[in-house]
């Protein structure tokens, strides 16, 4: 799907965005919180053609640096999973709205319990990382 921009709309939100080739954690924190914002606005269907456009531009940012600075380990979903959650400082209890119960993501995390195809794209969307990586 093609999105039709106004330019002067656009150049407004990246002139307040300035987004740039990130370099540091804090850019990233940066950009991941104006992603956030403009997630929840294109959930509710209330983004502008211009904020959707952004936000696929964030993405394609903090991917960027999220591969150069954090390689994804080699390994297991579960190792995968659990270096995530320790780059960001997250707890199982953190993932209850991926898995719906915090005693589904202590499964997973133990070993105990597979993920699901939904799981798997649910934290790809969360994590902002390829589902394959959480494919053994």
């Amino acid at each position: 799907m093609e999105l039709t921009l106004s330019p002067a709309k656009y150049g407004q939100l990246l002139s307040r965005t300035m987004p740039k080739r990130i370099e540091t954690d804090d850019e990233l924190d940066h950009f991941v919180e104006v992603m956030e914002a403009l997630s929840r606005a294109i959930a509710h269907g209330a983004a502008s053609p211009e904020e959707t456009a952004l936000h696929a531009l964030l993405a394609t940012l903090v991917k960027e640096y999220d591969d150069r600075a954090y390689p994804l380990p080699p390994g297991d979903p579960v190792r995968v999973l659990q270096f995530l959650m320790d780059h960001r400082g997250l707890r199982p209890a953190d993932l209850t709205p991926i898995f719906g119960a915090r005693s589904i993501a202590s499964l997973v995390l133990n070993g105990k319990r597979e993920l699901s195809k939904a799981h798997i794209r649910k934290l790809a969307e969360f994590f902002h990382v390829s589902p394959a990586v959480f494919l053994s």
